[in-house]
């Protein structure tokens, strides 16, 4: 166990009512602090494909790492495990991108990203793009990541306002991705750990189909059974349309190791 603290996870991904095939792809390890959530974006340039390649690539990058005690950071430098996490993803983004260009058929393909890590007692996060990382602490639900979308982008810049982003054409123009140029820029968090906090990884099929504050109260009136929960999150999305690929993987901070 690579953090100090007991963790529960759990996840499903569902394809939704009105896709034929499932892009998104997750994966979470208890045992090494880790859970990953990518959605795969170019329908038969083969997002499926990126999603996979990018958590798979990953998830072996960091193995290693997460088995052993790692140096502690010095001033305000990256951590070496955020060190680690960063080049894992333009690796994979490496990765991705030279399979689009060797394959006509998988040309441009490329992948939403967000990144789970509990080691020690600190929580690392990295994000590509609009999937999201929330935290429920206490009964507030908090956005950890913010989309990297051209919305997001001219709200920021004082071009549109919160009210004209909900009915922008522009909502899915998402600014940064895995694999589809030469280069990414992941965004990077590390924070303390808190026990009783719970994390939702999740892809827009699940926030453009419900709320926040439903997914809030979901989370709470399951609290503990995270199966439950990450099951109840996909079929609010279903009933509510369903008009995407939906995944979610949750993770619970519990108490000290050994306690």
């Amino acid at each position: 166990m690579t953090s100090h603290f007991t963790l529960f996870m759990a996840g499903t991904s569902d394809t939704g009512l009105k896709r034929d095939h499932n892009e998104d792809f997750i994966l979470w390890d208890a045992e090494c602090g880790l859970a990953l959530l990518a959605d795969g974006m170019g329908g038969h340039k083969a997002g499926d494909v990126a999603s996979r390649m990018s958590v798979e690539y990953i998830k072996r990058c960091l193995q290693s790492a997460l088995g052993q005690p790692l140096p502690e950071s010095r001033g305000k430098d990256m951590s070496p495990l955020a060190s680690l996490l960063d080049s894992a993803i333009n690796e994979a983004n490496d990765a991705v991108f030279a399979a689009g260009e060797e394959n006509v058929q998988q040309k441009g393909m490329g992948t939403t990203l967000v990144v789970l890590i509990l080691h020690g007692d600190r929580v690392l996060v990295a994000h590509v793009g609009d999937s999201r990382l929330y935290c429920l602490h206490g009964r507030e639900l908090t956005a950890v990541t913010h989309d990297h979308s051209l919305v997001r982008q001219m709200m920021a810049e004082g071009m549109m306002t919160e009210e004209e982003a909900q009915d922008s054409p522009f909502t899915h123009v998402i600014t940064q991705a895995v694999g589809v140029r030469e280069a990414v820029d992941a965004e990077i968090q590390e924070f303390e750990a808190t026990p009783g906090d719970v994390y939702l990884l999740c892809s827009d099929g699940l926030t453009d189909m419900v709320e926040d504050t439903e997914i809030a109260e979901t989370l709470l009136a399951v609290q503990g059974n995270w199966e439950r929960a990450a099951q109840r999150l996909v079929d609010l999305a279903n009933q509510c349309g369903g008009r995407d690929n939906i995944s979610v993987v949750i993770v619970g901070i519990g108490p000290p190791c050994g306690k």
